[in-house]
């Protein structure tokens, strides 16, 4: 006569651990049509025109800043109502200290290029830095406090055509998403720092090699997190470091 052996119950291991959603917009259910790609780069090229408009006063600037990601955004928004918000996640204490560490790590490689090939290739200095210089604390305050939702618009400027080149490039060329993003990620932080000439003097090599590699950075905090939030956090703290720095060290010894 044989004796059942008992048998331990099965544990259930829960839920499954979420994967990483994949980067939104570019394929899959929630795709923008390539028509649609090109009105939201579009509005993105108008959205960065413009920043040219004359006007300096602190109500111009304003106007500017709100402008420039609001356009790309009510595009997107036209593009892909149901989907458009999936570039913005949560932010919680983990996201913000993602925000630090990507701008920390953006700034030392930026430091380390200049020191190595600053003397080479020459550094026109940022124009915001001379009127940081003479301008009055509250002067000073309401231009950092202008530059966060600037600094939005740049990352939608990047980001928008990046994904935007990656449908193109996924969908109707039939590229491998790895390939696509590889191209899509140094083509627009070349596109990122010719759109800089301007400001630095028409330093072409100044543009590529310093700001352009910057940009792969930041792009890297979006590509990494998938939150939008995080690389403009990042993009804020970067930029807010290097202003303090021009304020603080004589420009002669920078």
């Amino acid at each position: 006569m044989s004796t059942a052996v008992p048998t331990a119950p099965v544990q259930d291991a829960g839920p499954a651990a979420p994967a990483t959603p994949d980067l939104p917009l570019y394929a899959g259910p929630s795709a923008i049509s390539g028509g649609r790609w090109l009105v939201v780069v579009a509005a993105c090229a108008v959205a960065f025109a413009q920043l040219s408009i004359p006007g300096d006063g602190p109500a111009q600037r304003w106007i500017h800043s709100i402008l420039f990601p609001l356009i790309p955004l009510l595009a997107l928004a036209w593009a892909a109502p149901r989907g458009w918000t999936r570039l913005f996640r949560k932010v919680r204490v983990r996201q913000v200290l993602q925000m630090v560490g990507f701008a920390a790590l953006n700034l030392t490689v930026s430091f380390a290029a200049a020191t190595a090939l600053g003397g080479l290739i020459g550094a026109n200095p940022n124009p915001a830095a001379d009127l940081l210089s003479e301008a009055t604390g509250p002067e000073r305050l309401n231009f950092l406090a202008a530059t966060i939702p600037q600094l939005l618009g740049e990352e939608l400027i990047t980001i928008l055509p990046l994904l935007a080149l990656m449908s193109l490039l996924v969908r109707r060329l039939r590229w491998s998403r790895g390939a696509a993003l590889a191209v899509a990620w140094i083509g627009t932080a070349v596109v990122f720092g010719l759109l800089h000439l301007p400001t630095y003097g028409w330093n072409v090599l100044q543009c590529l090699v310093f700001i352009a590699v910057a940009r792969l950075f930041l792009t890297l905090a979006y590509v990494v997190t998938r939150n939008l939030w995080v690389s403009t956090g990042a993009h804020i703290l970067n930029d807010w470091a290097m202003f303090s720095v021009s304020l603080l060290v004589p420009a002669a010894l920078i």
